[in-house]
């Protein structure tokens, strides 16, 4: 335990929280942030403020709380918009529910949910099934498994783009243009990203029209023919909402299908515990999303007004970003928080978020999680990892927890 002196004079020292070596170590330092500073600002590389709220309690009133607004436009007093807004790309980006408050976001959830069914994310179990047994043959047959590229990545993408009708030949640079953008707030150069959201953009306004002219049973038919009381989505807000739905629907639940598959590795017990209690999946994925939290930080949020948690008072309009990673170690919500638990039960993380901007995907997510670790570990029964787990490294950036790569040995 560090004093608060202590804490106070290594917040004067540079403090990436955004790299790959923090984030190795990150749950000790969310530890002393939750013990000692819960409400605690940090410089992003960008060289931009942020405050980074760390106990369970507060992380859950902050994704509930209508002083915060996700557009800085909405804070009284804001004459401008950001300062890139006046890129036409960038505003086709902006308008997504994710970044949109009420009642512009009621409105946008309220048609995407018209297209994005239970009944739709239903009828494709079957199709997870097939395509996860598909890639681990492929794998028994090289006799070797990189999880991320060769499994966790392919099937979230390939799910998300039937669901959307993208053709095949789209979807790899769509993950490479999506993984260029969410890996830009690790840079101090956010502009360097604004080549790869200028293609996506640009590669879904083609996709879009070849869509307009050939409707067919698919989300993005039925965003594109979305009606609620006379409304309908403009093409940007159509554009926007489609590239949202690309990277949440792929970027997060690659990091739950890999990071769930690390937790097991690292904790054999409970590994050999699933495999003779199938009946635990369902409580298993719950709590790998909480142990390894595929989303480490909430997306951002900024103050309309002065605000005050634990204790300490933030500006209007500064940006407090919730530290989900850290809330779902938080010690006064879990019992022993640091052990992965695949019998927990009243598992309440905040994985997924809450509030009016919880996870649209959720349902699928856990589906496609739950499906690929039980086929991956039913194929394997001899599953390790094929390098020192020192050797594995978490993609720098700030709001996701990710693997860079997750070689196994599946002999």
């Amino acid at each position: 335990m560090i004093a608060p002196a202590e804490l106070k004079r290594e917040r004067l020292e540079p403090l990436n929280v955004t790299s790959s070596a923090f984030k190795e170590s990150a749950y000790d330092y969310y530890a002393r942030l939750r013990n000692e500073a819960p409400v605690y600002p940090v410089k992003l590389p960008s060289g931009q403020t942020i405050w980074l709220i760390s106990r369970y309690d507060d992380v859950q009133a902050l994704l509930k709380d209508d002083r915060l607004v996700k557009s800085k436009r909405n804070v009284p007093g804001t004459k401008s918009g950001p300062a890139l807004g006046f890129l036409p790309f960038i505003r086709v980006l902006e308008r997504n529910m994710l970044d949109l408050d009420a009642p512009d976001h009621s409105r946008l959830r309220g048609l995407v949910h018209q297209g994005f069914t239970p009944k739709l994310i239903e009828r494709m179990t079957g199709r997870i099934h097939s395509l996860s047994q598909e890639l681990a043959w492929k794998a028994k047959q090289k006799g070797e498994l990189e999880l991320i590229a060769d499994y966790a990545l392919p099937i979230p993408m390939t799910i998300i783009s039937e669901i959307l009708g993208i053709p095949e030949r789209y979807r790899d640079p769509f993950h490479r243009l999506s993984t260029a953008a969410v890996d830009s707030t690790s840079s101090s150069n956010v502009l360097a990203a604004l080549p790869a959201m200028w293609r996506m953009v640009r590669l879904l306004r083609q996709v879009l029209k070849v869509k307009q002219a050939n409707p067919a049973d698919d989300l993005m038919t039925a965003l594109i023919e979305a009606k609620a009381e006379g409304d309908h989505l403009t093409e940007d807000e159509l554009l926007g909402m489609i590239v949202l739905l690309i990277i949440a629907g792929h970027e997060t639940t690659v990091n739950l299908i890999a990071n769930g598959a690390l937790a097991l590795l690292e904790n054999l017990t409970q590994l050999e515990l699933l495999r003779q209690n199938p009946d635990l999946y369902k409580t298993a994925i719950e709590e790998c999303a909480r142990y390894y939290s595929p989303v480490e930080v909430a997306t951002e949020r900024y103050t309309r007004e002065p605000i005050e948690y634990a204790g300490i008072s933030i500006a209007k309009g500064q940006q407090v970003a919730g530290i989900l990673a850290s809330a779902n170690r938080d010690e006064s919500q879990f019992v022993s928080a640091n052990k992965l638990d695949l019998s927990r039960e009243k598992n309440r993380h905040l994985a997924y978020g809450q509030g009016i901007h919880y996870c649209l995907g959720a349902p699928l997510a856990r589906l496609e999680g739950t499906i690929a670790l039980q086929t991956l570990l039913e194929n394997f029964p001899n599953l390790q990892l094929s390098v020192p787990r020192e050797k594995l490294k978490w993609r720098p950036g700030l709001n996701l927890r990710g693997l860079e790569r997750l070689p196994l040995k599946v002999k």
